[in-house]
C-alpha cells in the first residue's frame, strides 16, 4: 500500500549541515583570530623588550633614539610596523621603550579593531 503523505527523511542532513556550518565557521575563524592576536602581542612585547635591552647595554648599536627605534623594528619579526610606532623615554637610571599598534580583527561584528601596546624598561649602568 502506497501512502501519499508518508514522511520522508531525504534532505535532513543537508538542512542540519546548513544550520551548523555558520556556527562552525565562526568558531574556526574566532580561534584563528585569537591566535593572530596573541602572536601579534607577543611579537610586540618581544620587540620592545629587545630594544630596551639593547639601549641599556649596547651604546654602539642603540646609541640614539632613532637607532633604538630602528632596532625595535628589526626585532618585530613578521609585523609591518614603522619606527614611529616605538617611543623611547629615559629617566634616571633606566631607559624605556614602548609601542602601540592597531590590530584589525577578521570577524567584523565582534569589533573592528583593538589597540595593542607594549612597554619595557631596563636599568642603565
Amino acid at each position: 500500500m502506497n501512502e501519499p503523505f508518508r514522511k520522508s527523511d531525504r534532505g535532513t542532513a543537508a538542512i542540519e549541515f546548513a544550520l551548523v556550518l555558520p556556527v562552525l565557521l565562526l568558531f574556526t575563524l574566532g580561534i584563528i583570530d585569537v591566535g593572530r592576536l596573541l602572536w601579534t602581542q607577543t611579537t610586540l612585547d618581544r620587540a620592545v623588550l629587545a630594544a630596551a635591552r639593547c639601549a641599556a647595554i649596547n651604546a654602539t648599536t642603540c646609541g640614539t633614539t632613532a637607532h633604538i627605534q630602528s632596532y625595535a623594528v628589526t626585532q618585530a619579526y613578521g609585523l609591518s610596523i614603522t619606527s614611529s610606532a616605538f617611543t623611547v623615554t629615559s629617566g634616571t637610571g633606566h631607559i624605556c621603550v614602548s609601542a602601540s599598534r592597531t590590530y584589525r580583527l577578521i570577524i567584523p561584528w565582534v569589533g573592528d579593531t583593538l589597540n595593542l601596546s607594549a612597554n619595557a624598561c631596563y636599568p642603565t649602568s
